[in-house]
């Protein structure tokens, strides 16, 4: 696999569109080049597994490729935003889902891409807590030194044949 960050960079000629802020979106109009970088993204985390179920995240549709952006921030920096839906409104392991894409994009993306995870809006009761939770870095970092729990992100994540 090409490099992401390489790829970016070339995908980005002529292929975005400039938001208010002065970031750039990557388009994703269906058969454009563009839609790669968001393509592998996607890839990445698809095939994490649920938390209780033998599903992966894409057969429960907690995660779908629409749910994925990308922001270039100029000088190779790039904002990738996952949005994800747990399955029921009062879903107990939302936090341990959005742990595990963070972990898994983390452990797999280039370092200068900065992550946001968010849970798709008006699909969970504790949606603000759950987001501020696992965009928190000294959170994340305390949770993944937790042994049990950080088995458990291991076992979701680990790749399958």
């Amino acid at each position: 696999m090409l490099s992401l960050l390489s790829k970016a960079s070339s995908l980005l000629k002529g292929k975005t569109t400039m938001t208010e802020n002065g970031e750039q979106n990557i388009r994703s109009d269906g058969d454009d080049e563009s839609t790669e970088l968001v393509g592998e993204i996607y890839d990445i985390i698809r095939s994490i597994k649920d938390p209780e179920k033998p599903e992966s995240l894409e057969q429960l549709d907690v995660v779908y490729e629409d749910g994925v952006t990308v922001k270039h921030r100029g000088n190779d920096e790039y904002i990738i935003r996952i949005e994800f839906m747990p399955t029921v409104p009062h879903c107990s392991l939302a936090t341990l889902i959005g742990l595990c894409l963070r972990v898994k994009l983390e452990r797999t993306l280039p370092q200068k891409f900065k992550l946001d995870i968010y849970i798709k809006e008006g699909t969970h009761s504790t949606e603000d807590e759950i987001n501020k939770q696992i965009n928190d870095k000294e959170r994340i970092a305390a949770a993944m030194e937790n042994p049990n729990l950080q088995q458990l992100v291991e076992s979701c994540i680990e790749e399958r044949d």
